[in-house]
């Protein structure tokens, strides 16, 4: 009762005229900046901090969450028609919706995302009305030993689905490995990897390697199958009805991958990215079809577009009610808040509960917002497949180049895009899965970083891993997921022989 009497103050505050036009206008600007690869949401909520001096702080903070959870929910339209995720939380979605978009369900691959995105970020957002207090204190408990363990079975989980062969998903792991520890050692100031050159002190951003990998690489295979001078197929949008044995399917992925998604952002550390990864992969492990994914399964679209908008809600409640940003993104809202005098934390709940309160409220009626912002314009833009075959591959390159391009204005940036689009290729020729690379990119400083800290405390004993219960047991399941595809083929092998 007393959640349910929160919430109604919250709406008190969000359902102010100005306070919704700020929902609206934040939701707006998320899902156009989250369709265009090479923007962000990092970048946009940067942008916005000087719109919000002066504003009220649960106006600012409302303005600034509808662009976070905007830009992830409009993130899904470059990684379906496109395979260009400029947003890291939709890279799963890329797997099964651009096959979709290339076999004339463009449309329905949206309308899929769309839905999965609306449920999974209002499952979530009930879960923060009703448990973030509680949550917020058991995100405490994880520490640098149990965040290593998580990580390692976020790794392993997506490993163990390699389609073709487990060894090719772990050699393209330690790849992503590798870039990720690219540059300058922070603890030590040691280089690493950099080769000699100083445009690789600082590392290598996620997009130019995202959009080399997915986009760029997609551009040299059509090429190279002598696809750049073929028309695009003019029913290629297709329905966006689904049929009622499709919103069986995906019904329990949507509901499994949202309640997955929300526990995964409350984490701090894990967020939408990670989220992605482990829906997409649990429903694959679940789905009697699991080898269809991959392959322009709906499941692979409802499960990670869900996960990744109930991450996105989740991660807020490490910001709110710990004042622990568990992303870039938060990591600035979290900036944002202290400009504006809000000091999240334990506290916040009793100090400023209409901060809290009226942004939870303000969550409800975003995702109506986006839900009706979006519908209606899938058809429009799945207009972009319509295009003829050269133009199409020519926008996407020039999306590519500008947005690694405006990042750092580094022409350097725009030779690693052409290298990584050409191991995209690479890999896609020889079998190689890039899931692996790409979440391996962006937990392996995280694991790093986890790794060394327990082993400071531990006064570098390796047992501590194992002697913490939460830690041990991700550890075990991560092994479990490892030996599993062995255990499976080993099965089949025997009943082949007998």
């Amino acid at each position: 009762m007393e959640a349910l009497n929160n919430l109604m103050y919250g709406f008190s505050i969000a359902l102010e005229p100005i306070n919704l036009f700020y929902v609206f206008a934040g939701v707006f600007a998320g899902t156009v900046i989250g369709m265009l690869p090479g923007l962000g949401p990092i970048s946009a909520l940067a942008l916005m901090i000087p719109l919000t001096f002066g504003m009220e702080p649960s106006s600012g903070l409302i303005l600034m969450a509808g662009v976070y959870y905007g830009a992830i929910f409009g993130g899904s339209t470059s990684s379906i028609l496109l395979n260009a995720p400029g947003v890291a939380g939709t890279v799963a979605t890329s797997f099964d919706g651009y096959p979709m978009a290339k076999q004339g369900m463009a449309g329905k691959a949206l309308a899929i995302a769309a839905y999965a995105s609306f449920i999974g970020g209002t499952v979530s957002i009930i879960f923060l009305m009703m448990v973030a207090p509680l949550l917020g204190r058991v995100a405490v408990s994880f520490g640098p030993a149990e965040y290593f363990s998580l990580m390692v079975l976020g790794l392993t989980a997506v490993v163990s689905l390699s389609d073709k062969s487990l060894v090719k998903g772990l050699i393209a792991a330690v790849v992503g490995v590798m870039i990720s520890i690219m540059g300058i050692d922070l603890q030590t100031g040691t280089e690493r990897f950099t080769f000699g050159t100083v445009h690789l002190l600082d590392g290598i951003e996620f997009l130019v390697v995202a959009l080399g990998i997915f986009a760029l690489a997609e551009v040299f295979y059509m090429l190279l199958k002598g696809g750049g001078g073929k028309e695009q197929p003019r029913n290629a949008i297709g329905s966006l009805k689904l049929s009622k044995s499709e919103v069986k399917d995906i019904a329990a992925p949507i509901g499994r991958s949202s309640i997955l998604g929300f526990f995964t952002g409350v984490l701090p550390g894990a967020g939408a990215t990670i989220g992605s990864f482990l829906g997409y992969s649990m429903e694959k492990r679940l789905a009697k079809d699991g080898d269809t994914f991959g392959k322009g399964n709906i499941k692979g679209v409802a499960a990670p577009e869900s996960a990744n908008n109930a991450a996105c809600t989740g991660s807020f409640v490490p910001l709110l009610t710990l004042g622990v940003p568990g992303s870039g993104s938060t990591a600035v809202l979290l900036g944002a808040l202290l400009v504006m005098g809000v000091s999240p934390g334990p506290a916040m709940l009793v100090d400023r509960p209409d901060v809290f309160w009226g942004v939870v409220a303000s969550m409800y009626l975003g995702n109506i917002f986006l839900l009706v912002l979006n519908l209606p314009l899938i058809p429009l833009i799945a207009k972009i497949l319509d295009m003829p075959r050269p133009l199409l591959l020519s926008l996407i390159l020039i999306f590519c180049m500008i947005g690694v391009y405006g990042m750092s204005f580094s022409v350097f940036d725009l030779l690693l895009l052409l290298g990584f689009g050409l191991l995209g290729l690479g890999m896609r020729l020889f079998g190689f899965p890039a899931a692996p690379l790409i979440l391996a990119l962006i937990l392996g400083a995280i694991m790093e970083e986890s790794m060394r800290r327990a082993l400071q405390i531990s006064g570098g004993d390796w047992s501590i891993f194992i002697d913490k219960p939460i830690s041990m047991w991700l550890l075990i399941i991560a092994a479990l997921s490892l030996m599993l595809p062995l255990v499976k083929q080993a099965i089949k092998l025997a009943k082949a022989r007998s």
